[in-house]
């Protein structure tokens, strides 16, 4: 999995490409506390060319939510793919998490 990470005025942006499984979650988890530990408070996920997410790269999505909640920020979740808006819609992420259609209405 490829990770790029944008800066925005607003937010920072951490966009996902490849695979999001047990072997990469590591690796995003510890950009996202880098992310969170460098003083962001808006984290956006650009999920556009990630091909797939396992249940472990659902378990970073929702940490990262939680512990950018509790530093009085928000993480967002945007153009989730139809395989991936699947997954979070059978797991009830959708209801759980800020979900948005694009980039610009997270901004």
């Amino acid at each position: 999995m490829e990770i790029t990470e944008t800066k925005q005025p607003t937010a920072t942006v951490l966009a996902l490409a490849g695979r999001l499984d047990g072997l990469a979650s590591p690796a995003l988890e510890q950009r996202i506390d880098a992310t969170l530990a460098s003083g962001a408070k808006v984290l956006v996920l650009d999920l556009s060319a990630l091909a797939y997410v396992s249940s472990a790269g659902l378990r970073v999505f929702l940490s990262a939510a939680k512990k950018f909640k509790t530093a009085g920020g928000r993480a967002t979740f945007v153009a989730l793919p139809a395989s991936v808006r699947e997954v979070f819609e059978l797991s009830g992420f959708l209801t759980v998490l800020d979900v948005r259609a694009d980039l610009a209405s997270a901004l």
